[in-house]
């Protein structure tokens, strides 16, 4: 008997997804196994705002992708279920300046966003503490990507406020945990000398994935999000090699849902090699495009000159980005000098003959991936 041509494909109404929401970055998952230390320690650190008590400080720290943000938000969601607490996670990607952090604070408590002009800090700050006193509960603020406010020297302004409040305003209780990815980034140096007085905080690191564990985790994905028997063994340890090169988790979760639609459009009920390789050209550049996706239009502005002049002299690529933007060279230095920490670009002092030292600016990824996702 001939096969059947269609077998194997799919119909219009179908899927190979059982729940594709399983492969978004930023997916709770209801088991999160190999970070068990850390969320002991996490606990242990939040524990007395249960009792009405101000949690002890935290740093959270450790490469992109290896399940700081997922920990706190798991976290946050029992904290959520106490009554007398309430938690709030800020993108410091997103909320950059000391005045957005509040602002996103206030939304939270009040459940409507602040006058965006008309209200100065000190007003915005002091409805903050007088809701958290009046409602008698603890505060726990999570700054995700804190090191965005380091990169815009906001950081000590930000954690001042936040650690001082209860001088501020007696009876406010709020603690703090921040969390970066940036491991170049020595957080306690970088603080002014009067908030590293007294900010002391616990310190928990989050360590990559090893293979294994990338394996028992992305396998653990692709049974909640996958129909059964649509990715294989096979399949399943490329992508696992294909994380473990990265270093970070977010890679392999975006490649899974990635190959899963690569294969419907083949209209297949299986995802093949094939379909995980194509997939992966595009989900190489997961941490790229969150980090563009936060950029100002000046900063972005800057990106797209240096991959025209990719490589060459600060000087020329100054020149270009003045005539774009009209924006100085103060201006443009601190720019150059975030997109390096935040690993777009890289500037490196070269010796010219004649001329001394100059820095030389080139991108950090391929100038097309670059320009495709501004």
């Amino acid at each position: 008997m001939r096969e059947d041509p269609e077998e194997g494909m799919l119909s219009w109404d179908e899927t190979v997804f059982r729940d594709e929401h399983v492969f978004e970055i930023d997916h709770v998952p209801e088991t999160f196994n190999h970070r068990e230390s850390q969320l002991r320690s996490l606990k242990y650190a939040l524990r007395p705002a249960v009792r009405g008590s101000r949690p002890l400080n935290t740093m959270v720290r450790g490469p992109p992708g290896t399940g700081k943000t997922t920990a706190v938000q798991k976290l946050f969601g029992e904290l959520g279920t106490q009554s007398g607490v309430r938690t709030v996670r800020v993108n410091c990607q997103v909320d950059s300046t000391r005045y957005a952090v509040f602002s996103r604070v206030f939304e939270h408590i009040f459940e409507y966003e602040p006058p965006s002009s008309g209200i100065s800090f000190k007003k915005l700050f002091g409805q903050i503490t007088d809701r958290l006193v009046e409602d008698d509960e603890v505060l726990v603020v999570a700054l995700d990507d804190v090191n965005y406010l380091f990169y815009e020297n906001e950081a000590s302004d930000t954690l001042y406020s936040l650690l001082r409040a209860h001088e501020a305003h007696s009876g406010a209780r709020i603690g703090v945990i921040i969390i970066s990815s940036d491991l170049s980034l020595d957080v306690i140096d970088e603080l002014d000398g009067r908030v590293q007085s007294v900010f002391r905080p616990e310190e928990v690191f989050f360590p990559r994935y090893d293979v294994d564990e990338i394996v028992d985790i992305l396998r653990s994905r692709s049974r909640r999000g996958f129909h059964e028997d649509v990715i294989g063994a096979p399949e399943l340890d490329q992508v696992a090699e294909f994380t473990a090169d990265s270093g970070d988790l977010r890679v392999g979760i975006d490649l899974l849902r990635r190959a899963g639609l690569h294969a419907e459009m083949r209209a297949s009920r299986t995802v093949d090699m094939d379909d995980v390789e194509a997939a992966y050209d595009k989900s190489k550049y997961v941490h790229l495009s969150r980090c563009l996706q936060g950029l100002s239009d000046p900063e972005r502005e800057l990106v797209r000159v240096v991959a025209e002049y990719d490589g060459e002299r600060a000087g020329a690529v100054y020149d270009a980005f003045n005539e774009e933007t009209g924006l100085g060279y103060t201006r443009y230095s601190e720019l150059v000098n975030k997109l390096d920490q935040l690993g777009v670009i890289e500037a490196r002092y070269t010796e010219i003959e004649g001329r001394g030292r100059t820095r030389a600016i080139s991108l950090a990824y391929d100038a097309d991936a670059v320009l495709d996702r501004l």
